[in-house]
């Protein structure tokens, strides 16, 4: 080989227990470095391009020539290492012509019996009457779906609000609707909804389990942290009825696991607490964590010393899951599943999330969304249910979202999980859905850095833990 330049934005290093691990930055590969593979690629980091003689003059009194030669090669193969003289390779965007939908949102109603403070929610009306969706706008909505996963066995179907239960009687012609026409088409349907658990009754519990709705409750921990945010319309905590309706619908709900959905907001950022009490206390299955950073309150939002504390707290809520992994058990920490599993598969993001490809969101008069967040927003729609999918302004979005180059993820090493974050963040934060969430990019860094050291240490110790664990969980999303 002639003279070869370090490619320093493809590789990652991370040393885990006295193993040296490297990060193929583009897809998120590990790969466990001998002493020649660190000593090349130390060498290559050190001095940025090197030709055979410099290998030799540093490293042959150390290594067999054949030895170097195998490690060349692999570094090479990954683009690790490259011809000095050829130009840095321009970013490939994947040309988008079509819209493959697996999952459609349908935001059933704009209102909510509750009033939490830090709702982010611009079309929100309270009390709970607000503005239904209607079945034809459903139906059609549905009709989309079907028409355009026609290559897919099984789609989803998810009912958002305000609170979705508080138009109840949509969601059961939905259900029934989108059943018999599965059926006829020989596909599967998987429907999910995430509610504030105010409106749950028996009936509507056991109807929820025997159709396998999946159900996920917003909550945010025990009652002094609780009823901080998520109060009535009155200004009444709401923690009181929240855990009777939650106790009720464990003791009732065996169709899936139950997930809770907690909003971390200044004052209520006891991530080991509020773990403990929504997993142990009250008997969710899991418990995910979403900092808020873009509220349109302000004083809400984390920031600063408080959001690095939130990740500091669940860095060492990850340590007790990796050491529960460890013995075969799993605690039940959502954050912590979704980061070992983008590692475990190697995740190489073009575009952050599915929103705009295998994802829409559909508001009550049937305008299509990017996703649930953007509904009542002042961003553009992409066509509507009953005409369809505007796909050449789609396509010109996600196309647009898979460059950031300008705002620096070019080069960064966790742009395969991060792919530049969430729209919807960016938007709200910053004004354009395109921006970087430049306040999470270091704490996201080292939280996937954690996440490397806590996958190698399950797999080394425990890795079955992986196939009866997070495989079960990715097959039920």
């Amino acid at each position: 080989m002639g003279s070869l330049a370090f490619i320093p934005h493809n590789a990652h290093r991370v040393d885990v227990d006295g193993r040296a691990m490297l990060m193929h930055v583009p897809t998120t590969s590990l790969f466990e470095m001998d002493e020649v593979s660190q000593s090349v690629l130390d060498l290559f980091r050190r001095v940025g391009v090197a030709d055979s003689d410099l290998l030799r003059a540093e490293l042959g009194h150390r290594f067999a020539p054949e030895d170097l030669a195998q490690s060349l090669q692999g570094l090479v193969t990954l683009d690790i290492l490259r011809d000095a003289g050829q130009p840095d390779r321009p970013m490939t965007i994947q040309k988008v012509e079509e819209v493959p939908l697996s999952t459609i949102i349908l935001n059933v109603n704009t209102g909510c019996n509750l009033a939490c403070t830090y709702c982010y929610k611009e079309d929100l009306t309270t009390p709970a009457k607000g503005e239904r969706m209607d079945f034809a706008t459903a139906r059609s909505a549905i009709e989309l779906l079907l028409a355009q996963a026609a290559g897919r066995d099984k789609v989803n179907v998810v009912f958002f609000g305000g609170e979705p239960l508080s138009n109840m009687p949509l969601i059961r012609q939905v259900v029934d609707y989108t059943e018999g026409r599965v059926a006829e088409l020989g596909k599967a349907v998987d429907f999910s909804l995430t509610t504030n658990a105010t409106l749950l009754t028996e009936e509507i519990v056991d109807w929820l389990n025997a159709h396998r709705v999946g159900v996920t409750v917003s909550m945010d921990g025990p009652r002094a942290l609780h009823d901080q945010n998520r109060r009535t319309v009155g200004g009444r905590g709401t923690y009181d009825v929240v855990a009777a309706k939650v106790r009720m619908l464990l003791s009732r709900y065996n169709a899936r696991p139950v997930g809770a959905r907690v909003t971390l907001t200044a004052g209520v950022t006891d991530v080991i607490a509020i773990h403990d009490h929504l997993k142990n206390d009250l008997g969710f299955a899991e418990v995910g964590f979403g900092p808020a950073t873009s509220g349109p309150i302000a004083v809400f939002n984390l920031k600063g010393d408080m959001l690095r504390g939130v990740f500091e707290d669940m860095k060492t809520l990850g340590r007790r899951y990796v050491e529960a992994a460890i013995r075969g058990e799993n605690i039940g920490f959502s954050n912590m599943h979704q980061l070992l599993s983008d590692i475990a598969q190697g995740m190489k993001k073009a575009v952050p999330c599915g929103a705009g490809l295998g994802l829409l969101a559909v508001d009550k008069g049937g305008d299509l969304h990017l996703c649930h967040r953007f509904v009542g927003s002042d961003q553009p729609t992409y066509g509507n249910v009953d005409t369809g999918i505007d796909v050449p302004k789609l396509a010109a979005f996600v196309e647009g979202a898979q460059d950031r180059s300008n705002f620096g993820c070019k080069t960064c090493r966790i742009r395969s999980i991060c792919a530049g974050g969430c729209y919807h963040e960016s938007y709200a934060r910053q004004g354009d859905p395109f921006a970087p969430v430049y306040h999470y990019c270091d704490l996201l860094r080292d939280w996937v850095d954690f996440g490397i050291e806590s996958y190698v240490r399950i797999l080394a110790a425990n890795p079955s833990f992986f196939r009866h664990h997070l495989e079960p969980r990715r097959a039920t999303q």
